[in-house]
């Protein structure tokens, strides 16, 4: 059995955007069922016609201007 993803699930390098196959930033959870996945772009191009179908919209694309973290090991 899979377990359902609840949208509060952080997106992960393999949720790929459903447009493009770019890595997804954006999950739609639909009030008809099932949900998109979107990269920031695609997601922005479409929101207008989304969000009126939407249940949810996890938005996550904050991640791409977040500074990227460097551990050096000693």
């Amino acid at each position: 059995m899979t377990p359902t993803l609840s949208p509060t699930t952080p997106l992960t390098a393999l949720d790929r955007c459903d447009r493009c196959g770019a890595q997804a930033y954006v999950r739609v959870t639909l009030a008809a069922g099932g949900d998109l996945l979107f990269c920031g772009h695609h997601f922005r191009e479409h929101e207008a016609r989304l969000r009126p179908l939407a249940l949810d919209v996890q938005d996550e694309t904050t991640k791409l201007t977040e500074p990227a973290t460097t551990e050096i090991a000693d």
